[in-house]
């Protein structure tokens, strides 16, 4: 094939088992921008995020799992490991748009799976934003020390922003949820092929839920919400992919009878 031709061909019709990169990279812009949007316009209930806040920390306090109070102190005195944490909480989107990028490129056979499994996250979650708007402990939990705040690398504006939010949604955290989408489209490209290193991309949700709950912006209880949310997730990724692969099997099959149907035509 012309080199040109095998360009185009990738850009506007897929190769290698790959959808077109041109309508794949269109159609997720778009889609994250509507993300972006509707995920402004939930958790703005200030007064409910607040009482979900407080909910929380008591369910937590009962069962013994509040720890985000000591997890902070001790971040708050340990200045290198507060400007790492915020680093890795500023920039994790870039390891995303990176695992992305290397399963579409390196592992198309597994790539719909997982970009199917991304969606399915922005479209779960965003009900639960608007159900159960959260504060965070930077803002409900007493005596939390904002780690970003004082040490964010996006400068005077984006300590504005962040310090004055208009939207309140930690729960469940996405900042977790995305480790772990990770994560997961590095195990489902990787755990046939080299088991340990899949095995080995879990250890970036850990990093990131020891991130969260440190700097004071999420509790325990979003991590767990965020291992349900990537369960649901994958679940409806399943789902869609049954669908999708019965609807091209009959189309094949629909195909194939009209190929038939024309030779018959011809041999007359």
């Amino acid at each position: 094939m012309h080199p040109q031709s095998a360009v185009v061909r990738a850009l506007f019709r897929g190769t290698g088992g790959r959808p077109a990169v041109l309508v794949e990279l269109v159609l997720l812009l778009l889609w994250f921008l509507l993300f972006a949007r509707l995920d402004a316009a939930v958790g703005q209930d200030f007064a409910a995020a607040d009482a979900h806040a407080l909910a929380l920390q008591a369910a937590e306090h009962a069962v013994h799992l509040d720890v985000e109070r000591s997890a902070n102190a001790w971040l708050a005195a340990n200045p290198v490991l507060g400007h790492l944490a915020v680093y890795l909480y500023r920039l994790y989107y870039v390891v995303v748009a990176g695992v992305l990028l290397w399963v579409f490129t390196r592992h198309a056979g597994v790539y719909r799976r997982v970009r199917r499994t991304m969606v399915a996250m922005t479209a779960l979650v965003l009900p639960v934003y608007w159900a159960v708007p959260m504060s965070p402990p930077r803002f409900a939990l007493p005596g939390a020390v904002d780690i970003v705040a004082g040490y964010d690398i996006l400068g005077q504006a984006g300590r504005e922003s962040w310090t004055h939010p208009s939207h309140w949604t930690a729960m469940p955290s996405m900042h977790v949820g995305w480790s772990l989408w990770c994560a997961y489209a590095v195990w489902t490209a990787l755990r046939g092929t080299r088991p340990r290193l899949a095995l080995a991309a879990w250890s970036f949700p850990l990093l990131m839920t020891a991130d969260v709950l440190a700097t004071a912006n999420h509790y325990v209880l979003d991590v767990a919400g965020s291992v349900a949310l990537l369960a649901a997730a994958i679940a409806v990724a399943a789902l869609w992919g049954r669908l999708a692969g019965s609807g091209t099997a009959g189309r094949d099959t629909a195909a194939a009878g009209r190929r038939l149907t024309s030779r018959g035509d011809r041999c007359r």
